[in-house]
């Protein structure tokens, strides 16, 4: 999967009291300009970490406030201040029908070591990031990114993706 590089939206530049929400510093580009958006990819340890946002408030100017869906606390949201919020972008004549996502649609996805993250419940095609949405075996929605760097290797047969990812990644969304 090729894609364009990635847009950075802004910076996080500070949390916003109990309310849950991270006040994102936007570029330039992004000011009076703000995209519809399900989600973002937060920059950890130099890695794009996905993220979906339950409120988005953009009150005019160089800041947006976001609120992270699953992160409510001054304590769980203060790792990510300083963070680099992006977005992505989908290269031209990309179709999303190239890959569609029923063909892994229930596949259990594992890590390399064999740690069971959950079963494809559905592929969400963001612009430029494909994420998979995974049911845990205990019944929790995680998102992973889909990407070919992090797989490992896929068997059609066993209906099995092993991935290797980023460390805390997997735990981000539980």
């Amino acid at each position: 999967m090729d894609y364009k590089s990635e847009i950075l939206l802004g910076r996080i530049n500070r949390i916003i009291g109990n309310e849950g929400s991270v006040s994102v510093k936007l570029e330039k580009a992004f000011i009076d300009n703000i995209p519809e958006m399900e989600s973002v990819f937060l920059e950890i340890d130099e890695k794009p970490v996905p993220f979906f946002i339950s409120h988005l408030e953009y009150p005019g100017g160089d800041i947006c406030k976001l609120k992270l869906d699953g992160y409510s606390t001054f304590d769980r949201l203060a790792e990510f201040n300083g963070c680099r919020v992006f977005l992505t972008s989908v290269p031209a004549g990309h179709k999303a029908a190239a890959r569609p996502a029923a063909a892994i649609t229930g596949f259990k996805v594992v890590t390399q070591g064999d740690e069971q993250l959950g079963t494809v419940r559905r592929v969400i095609d963001n612009p430029g990031q494909v994420l998979l949405e995974l049911v845990s075996p205990d019944g929790r929605e995680i998102l992973v990114p889909f990407h070919s760097d992090l797989v490992i290797r896929s068997d059609r047969r066993k209906k099995l993706i092993v991935m290797d990812l980023p460390e805390g990644l997997a735990g981000l969304n539980r």
